[in-house]
């Protein structure tokens, strides 16, 4: 029998606050939450496994990390997460002391494998600043990892996108140590996505000659400011999260990233009538 197609849901920047805390004094990220585990659990098929890709909290405290693991309990789908700037390596570990952790103390780097892929999660946080930096320890744990299967395909995931967006307020605390990342994943031809988060937009970019991606969030935007013409700001549009589809084939098989709407909306209507033809 062929292996079948591995499909990875991707949440990012979920920014949740104390119970009946509004983000920006604009924001119900936990309604927003509530409703993406209510597309997630809908979803058919389901989904493998559900990576959370940093900022899961937005001070942070721990009083927001109790409230998102009760906000997680209803996923019915097996998940881990990865800081973000927003986050607190400490309060992470303890709200989720079961994680796969590489590392006793420090970077919250993860190697999850789903069926004949690795999921290989990248701890980017820097203490209390807002761009993103790979440690040296961490840079020489995904080496390894990937030296060590070379045969797997294998996904990353991270918080801060190594590659500049075109919104300067964002690019300026994106992922600083890019150049460091890429030798890697040059080195390691079984590396098929880099998926990142931090920007709350789907982007899409090639990276190191791999395709690159931001997630969008399941609650408000970075406003998209090419111009420069404003101050930093946000809005609020439709939410969505990414789903990556891996499909076994020759070497290490191929990826599709798919854009997943989180609402209602009207349909699915066919495209044909009982008699075969186009309506």
């Amino acid at each position: 029998m062929l292996p079948k197609p591995v499909h990875i849901a991707q949440i990012s920047d979920l920014h949740i606050k104390p119970p009946g805390s509004l983000a920006y004094g604009r924001v119900d990220t936990a309604k927003a939450l509530e409703r993406c585990i209510v597309a997630l659990n809908k979803f058919n098929p389901a989904p493998d496994f559900v990576v959370i890709s940093g900022d899961l909290a937005d001070t942070p405290t721990a009083e927001e990390y109790q409230y998102l693991t009760r906000l997680l309990a209803p996923l019915k789908l097996p998940f881990a997460g990865i800081p973000g700037n927003h986050d607190s390596r400490e309060l992470m570990r303890a709200a989720f002391p079961s994680a796969s952790y590489a590392f006793v103390s420090g970077a919250l780097n993860q190697k999850i494998e789903i069926a004949g892929v690795d999921l290989l999660l990248l701890d980017s946080s820097v203490h209390r600043k807002p761009h993103g930096e790979l440690e040296g320890a961490t840079l020489q744990w995904l080496d390894e990892m990937l030296a060590s299967s070379p045969a797997r395909p294998a996904l990353l995931f991270l918080h801060h996108p190594p590659f500049r967006a075109g919104i300067w307020h964002m690019d300026r605390q994106n992922l600083l140590n890019a150049s460091e990342l890429a030798p890697i994943v040059r080195r390691h031809p079984r590396v098929q996505l880099i998926a990142t988060g931090h920007v709350h937009r789907a982007t899409l970019t090639m990276f190191a000659g791999v395709p690159t991606t931001i997630c969008p969030a399941p609650n408000h935007a970075v406003d998209l400011d090419l111009a420069e013409l404003r101050e930093p700001s946000f809005k609020v549009e439709p939410p969505a999260f990414h789903l990556h589809t891996w499909f076994p084939g020759e070497r290490f098989g191929s990826i599709v990233t798919h854009h997943v709407p989180i609402g209602t909306f009207d349909g699915p209507h066919p495209f044909f009538g009982p008699d075969g033809k186009l309506l």
